[in-house]
């Protein structure tokens, strides 16, 4: 069973998950399955992945228009507010490549392994001064006890790094009207469980309202 959240704080999020994001605008061929990156036969030392290379805000890269299939949708019942989260992974692959993606027109954050929905939350992201940025960009550090060096040694658990100049995934106080300096902040405990099953150069995905055709997607 998927297990739902709530906080029951004030303003409702349409509804729906992260899940109908189109990825940077482009169009997504549909029926394709993930393909996750099939290491050749060398020694253990050398097949670890290198450090994906630090970029700035500005620098998003570039991705595959038909590097994600969504092959099923979690589904979620009535409003979706802030502190609210689903996590299911049940009936998805265990193994897969992992594709986060953000709306912030929609305010949610959807994870994907091997094209299915495996979690979705309500989030807070950057203000006005300090916006968050929209493109992708590949996780480049973890720390599950970090604390930012730039604004006061705040706490940032769970922290997915995604620029060198101070985006990361976080868990924070996901209430309404609370905001970040550019970062994507997350309930606390889906950060947690978002740490969980992430590594470093999975992509993360950021849009502002970009939609993708979900209808071939199951549900549930």
């Amino acid at each position: 069973m998927a297990e739902r959240f709530s906080t029951g704080v004030k303003l409702a999020i349409g509804g729906g998950a992260a899940a109908v994001l189109l990825l940077l605008g482009l169009s997504i061929g549909r029926g394709r399955d993930l393909k996750p990156n099939v290491a050749e036969a060398v020694p253990a030392e050398a097949a670890k992945p290198a450090r994906p290379v630090e970029r700035t805000r500005a620098q998003p890269v570039a991705i595959d228009p038909h590097a994600l299939t969504v092959k099923r949708i979690l589904p979620i019942d009535g409003p979706f507010r802030h502190g609210d989260y689903v996590w299911d992974e049940t009936g998805a692959p265990a193994s897969g490549p992992v594709v986060i993606t953000v709306d912030l027109k929609a305010q949610t954050l959807s994870v994907f392994r091997a094209g299915y929905e495996i979690g979705s939350a309500v989030i807070i992201y950057g203000a006005d001064d300090k916006p968050s940025p929209l493109g992708a960009f590949p996780i480049t550090e973890k720390d599950a006890d970090h604390f930012s060096r730039t604004y006061n040694n705040a706490p940032m658990p769970y922290m997915l790094r995604l620029t060198s100049d101070g985006v990361a995934i976080h868990g924070s106080d996901v209430q309404w009207g609370n905001a970040t300096h550019g970062c994507i902040g997350v309930p606390k405990a889906f950060a947690q469980r978002l740490f969980g099953v992430t590594k470093l150069g999975d992509l993360v995905v950021i849009t502002n309202g970009k939609m993708l055709d979900t209808s071939r997607a199951s549900r549930g």
